[in-house]
């Protein structure tokens, strides 16, 4: 027999939710308890009358039926309401209250919706009446044991075989302590991370129950603080479909639920808490949380995908249409659709979305995927005007402290890096400091003019000039992320080996690869590795030596390598998976990643939040002049730290194949000391500030294809 109590403690964890009511609630009109109210979108869980509120935005439906499913019973609903539009509906809004007394011990919910409304101007719909939906605000969804991805891409019904909200979501009160939310600046170093691939190999010798999960990362947290970031940039963890063939996470079901995969329990609680632990526990240690979040597409791919939600509910807001019948869905994304981020019902989801994380779950940022997209309108032309998202986004109070990063690009050719970005403020990820600094590594001649700029915080695509003032910690500098190689196989492969992905080796990015001798890691001699590593540390000097923010990819501090294949979304397997047995095994490199941020940090001119100006001066190697050949593959310059009583840096770099003299051009009436020079074998290719060797004379021959820093006191003038 159902039971109908009184539901005043979680049924997971049997927490007494009545505690977390803070406020009296607003006593509204009568009529509310019988329809419902339009807002808050979603579920509402009503402890003062007992009542669920369900609210749905659906404006060109014709009619909407609730469904509410006992945990044992999901092709058949324990109670269902079919909504009035006249009572049930306020504009676009489908809205309704359900008692506890009806709901029952009902655990999930959904929707059937059929449409279009009479007399919508509707061109483009794909209602279907027997499909069940899913909230697009539900904030934790369950898959039960028989979900099927098919049963979303065929006509018809999906009963039981299709994900579900779940109704008695979270609502336990969570003990954040006593965090300290804090905003890095001149020390602010961002780790990508894979929530996932960072723990779920066996290696990384955290308990079984926690790889691949949240639990997983706090285990790591201790690592993470001794190599010194300051804030991981968490690849997608909102929910996916896990029948998508997408490991990345970069087909999103929904906004606003952690991906349930990612918890080692996945009750509705375990979902929540878990990732507040990790965020509690990563703030604690004084480490940012930033999400990558994928508001350009959803899973439900082109006409030939599923209808889970989005398309079912209302295709004509969600998604941008193409003017091709063979192809009704705009893709400028890459992956079959595109939301119409320009219409106000999904501008709202995502706000609202955004707001959640924030305020909820204590997220201190955003890195936004292909945010370009946000640029077009709802007939997918580019609006050259400030588009109304980033607008709305800007003015929302509750993400005024948040930081806000783009990737400035679309897949469809829209590239607004720099200054051509709508979010004037933004952070942006430099896909011109990638290519620039992976040409000049790998030797190519004639990018000194691009490297300096880039060293400079790219000020050509960042002007650094009253009428606009961008900053140089707004361009977000790496050498690899998890789109494109590792750093390590940037060094040890010409050509890339994306076989198993199962599209021909056709796809994965252009990149700027120099194997150095050898392809690959079977059968390299010893003098071939040894160039390697000392490329890898390359890469990492001029990283944490260029103005801006640096960002790099879990593993790179320690060689990870992913066997050439640089594009694996779909390899959720040993190919992603950090391989913890070669951090052991390449000690010196990650001593080197981990001295190489605390020398960043304890030089926090080189982070300035604002251009160097008239603290640096460039040179080249034995002339005052840098060469600007064709030919050229060396750069030198004197960075002063007498603005900020900073020690002053003179920094030579040398791309070439052979050794080159290097004069000191800068005033010498100081000594010199040898800080950094990536020729050098560990601990000397790196030293602490007690282990620094004196430059007695003015002249240093740097060994080919290397970095060379030496530091003084400040106080001295160039010459």
């Amino acid at each position: 027999m159902i039971q109908k109590t009184i539901r005043s403690h979680c049924r997971h964890c049997g927490t007494d939710v009545r505690s977390v009511t803070q406020h009296r609630p607003t006593l509204g009109p009568n009529w509310e308890r019988a329809d419902g109210t339009p807002r808050p979108l979603g579920v509402t869980w009503l402890e003062h009358e007992q009542s669920y509120n369900f609210a749905l935005h659906g404006g060109n439906a014709r009619s909407v039926t609730l469904l509410m499913y006992l945990k044992d019973e999901l092709r058949v609903p324990w109670h269902s309401v079919a909504l009035d539009p006249l009572r049930n509906k306020s504009g676009p809004i489908w809205h309704c209250r359900v008692p506890i007394a009806e709901a029952g011990d009902s655990e999930y919910y959904a929707y059937q919706v059929d449409g279009p409304v009479e007399g919508a101007a509707l061109p483009w719909h794909a209602f279907d009446p027997e499909k069940v939906l899913l909230d697009p605000y539900s904030r934790s969804i369950y898959f039960p044991d028989c979900f099927n991805r098919e049963a979303a891409r065929s006509p018809g019904s999906n009963a039981g075989r299709v994900p579900l909200g779940r109704l008695d979501v979270c609502r336990c009160p969570f003990d954040w302590g006593d965090e300290q939310r804090i905003r890095h600046g001149s020390d602010f170093v961002i780790y990508e991370m894979h929530v996932r691939g960072f723990t779920r190999h066996p290696s990384s010798n955290v308990e079984a129950s926690n790889r691949g999960t949240f639990a997983g990362v706090v285990e790591k947290i201790p690592y993470l603080k001794e190599l010194g970031v300051t804030a991981v940039e968490l690849m997608p963890v909102f929910q996916f479909d896990p029948a998508d063939n997408n490991y990345w996470g970069y087909m999103p079901l929904n906004f606003f639920s952690p991906h349930h995969a990612y918890s080692a329990h996945q009750s509705s609680c375990e979902q929540h808490s878990q990732f507040r632990e990790m965020v509690r526990e990563l703030h604690a240690a004084g480490i940012e949380v930033i999400l990558d979040v994928v508001f350009n597409h959803t899973c439900e791919g082109d006409h030939h995908g599923p209808t889970y939600c989005y398309r079912g509910i209302d295709n004509d807001v969600y998604y941008v249409a193409s003017d091709d019948p063979a192809s009704p869905y705009a893709n400028f994304s890459g992956t079959g659709n595109t939301l119409d981020t320009a219409h106000p019902t999904v501008r709202s989801l995502i706000v609202d979305s955004l707001r959640y994380w924030a305020k909820e779950m204590h997220v201190d940022g955003f890195r936004f995927d292909l945010a370009s997209v946000f640029s077009r309108d709802s007939e997918g032309n580019v609006n050259l005007q400030q588009p109304p998202l980033f607008d709305q986004i800007a003015s929302d109070p509750d993400l005024a402290n948040v930081r806000l990063i783009a990737e400035p690009w679309d897949a469809a050719g829209l590239y607004q890096l720099g200054s051509s970005f709508p979010g004037q403020t933004w952070m942006q990820w430099n896909g011109r400091y990638r290519d620039t600094l992976q040409r000049f590594v790998r030797g190519d001649a004639g990018t000194v003019p691009d490297l300096m700029t880039r060293l400079y915080g790219s000020s050509d695509l960042f002007p650094d000039h009253p009428s606009q003032s961008f900053r140089p910690f707004q361009s977000i500098n790496f050498i690899a992320s998890h789109d494109g190689s590792t750093i390590y196989d940037l060094v040890s492969y010409n050509e890339k080996h994306n076989e198993a992905n199962g599209e021909d080796n056709r796809d994965g990015p252009t990149e700027f690869r120099c194997n150095n001798g050898w392809e690959g890691d079977t059968e390299a001699s010893q003098e071939v590795l040894d160039l390697r590593k000392r490329q890898v540390k390359n890469f990492c000097c001029l990283l944490m030596l260029s103005a801006g923010t640096p960002m790099f990819r879990m593993g790179d501090e320690f060689m990870q390598t992913q066997g050439g294949n640089n594009n694996p979304y779909n390899q959720d397997n040993e190919t992603s998976w950090l391989d913890w047995s070669r951090l052991e095994a390449n000690q010196e490199v990650f001593r080197f990643f981990k001295k190489m941020i605390a020398f960043r940090k304890t030089h926090p001119t080189i982070g300035s939040s604002t251009f160097w100006r008239d603290d640096i001066r460039w040179f080249g190697a034995e002339s005052p002049e840098v060469d600007m050949s064709s030919e050229s593959q060396t750069l030198a310059y004197h960075l002063s730290g007498r603005s900020a009583s900073e020690a002053d840096l003179y920094v030579m770099v040398n791309a070439s194949t052979r050794q080159r003299v290097f004069d000191l051009h800068a005033d010498s009436s100081n000594i010199w000391m040898r800080a950094i020079d990536t020729s050098l074998s560990s601990p000397l290719d790196i030293a602490g500030r007690e282990s620094q060797v004196a430059i007695e004379n003015s002249r240093y021959h740097v060994n080919p294809r290397s970095v060379v820093v030496l530091t003084r006191s400040s106080g001295t003038s160039t010459s």
